[in-house]
């Protein structure tokens, strides 16, 4: 779960650099059933981010709740 803009920010450098893998393994695998097996497991995990990404997006930043750290702390 994003929580702030510094991790949407990583969020979104993170699914750059999948897409940028699956960009190189599109060129350098000939078998077409191989790249599909190795391609789904990042192709799941960009669309699991884009949806934290569209997620933390759809939120106004004042109602995002305080990090879980600072209410553990506040709390004790």
């Amino acid at each position: 779960m994003i929580r702030s803009d510094a991790e949407l920010h990583t969020t979104l450098q993170r699914i750059a650099t999948f897409q940028q893998q699956l960009e190189h393994l599109r060129q350098v695998e000939t078998d077409p059933t191989n790249y599909r097996l190795s391609a789904a497991g990042f192709l799941a995990e960009v669309d699991r981010m884009n949806l934290e990404v569209r997620e933390y997006l759809a939120v106004h930043p004042g109602e995002i709740a305080p990090e879980a750290s600072t209410r553990v702390a506040s709390a004790g």
